[in-house]
């Protein structure tokens, strides 16, 4: 009974992961509130994720509410841009719909902007994630993470299937909303990551490895 509630026993982990990952949704729903303050949310969201949850860095709190203070500027106005970018594709999407419905044969459109609308949505994963992770200017955030994209397309379909199955099971449950955010994004920081590594500079790299060892 004791080996049962060890700290380091397996299913204690999970089950403290799984708790970690709750909170961190909920943090992230109450900050997004305003939704001006969705970017910095979700950059935040990202950072505990990676650094509490997977490395076990930190407290949950001051890893969330530190890189939300420290990102809040440069994620909002990121943010701004997203929130164009996924409106005008969200608008496209409900106009061709409604199109469609009055029999207008718009199909293949129809399918390519969603197609486009889910790649909009799986970038604002990559842009909370590289600016958790480096600094850089605004311009500098939107354009390495679109890079990142391109760079690696078998690991941006992995985020791409987390987005999208995400989404469809939220709507088909909305309570899951309460752990799916986190979820998300601690399940997109492995293909992530590993993209960053790719792009490290050698002794950044080198870094990173020792931080690694030393676990």
């Amino acid at each position: 009974m004791r080996r049962l509630f060890d700290i380091n026993n397996p299913l204690m982990r999970f089950l403290i992961a799984l708790f970690d990952l709750l909170a961190l949704s909920v943090l992230w729903v109450v900050f997004s509130l305003p939704i001006v303050t969705l970017g910095a949310a979700s950059t935040a969201l990202y950072s505990a994720a990676f650094h509490h949850v997977r490395k076990g860095e930190d407290y949950l709190w001051s890893s969330f509410f530190t890189a939300f203070k420290e990102n809040w500027k440069r994620s909002t106005l990121c943010f701004l841009v997203e929130l164009i970018v996924v409106g005008l594709l969200l608008l496209e999407v409900w106009v061709m719909g409604g199109m469609i419905r009055q029999g207008y044969s718009f199909g293949w459109m129809y399918g390519v902007t969603l197609g486009l609308l889910v790649l909009a949505l799986t970038w604002t994963v990559y842009v909370a994630a590289y600016t958790a992770r480096f600094t850089g200017t605004v311009k500098e955030v939107l354009r390495f993470s679109l890079m990142l994209m391109r760079a690696h397309p078998v690991r941006m379909l992995g985020v791409v299937a987390l987005v999208v199955s995400s989404l469809v099971f939220a709507l088909g449950f909305p309570p899951a909303v309460l752990i799916l955010p986190a979820g998300v994004y601690w399940g997109a920081s492995f293909p992530i990551e590993a993209a960053f590594m790719k792009h490290l500079r050698p002794e950044d790299k080198a870094r990173v490895d020792k931080e690694k060892n030393e676990e």
